[in-house]
């Protein structure tokens, strides 16, 4: 298996996708999955059940693994 090209804390560009262009940092690595997900990148609503922690519930919204062929390390 390659080493994996990312790590957390690394600045990368999304080369693809509708957040093409935008420049972050990395919360999070798949190396098995070949994922990444960036902070503010591929935002997706997630409905949350009412707990009692949450009484409410509601909607929430949460990055979304990127495949890795599709950011680009940024030299800082």
């Amino acid at each position: 298996m390659a080493k994996f090209k990312f790590k957390k804390g690394d600045t990368v560009e999304i080369i693809a996708g509708d957040d093409r262009g935008t420049k972050a940092t990395v919360l999070a690595v798949m190396p098995k999955k070949n994922k990444v997900i960036v902070e503010g990148c591929k935002i997706a609503k997630k409905a949350i059940k009412p707990t009692e922690e949450n009484s409410k519930g509601g909607h929430v919204n949460k990055e979304m693994p990127i495949d890795a062929s599709n950011v680009r390390k940024v030299e800082a």
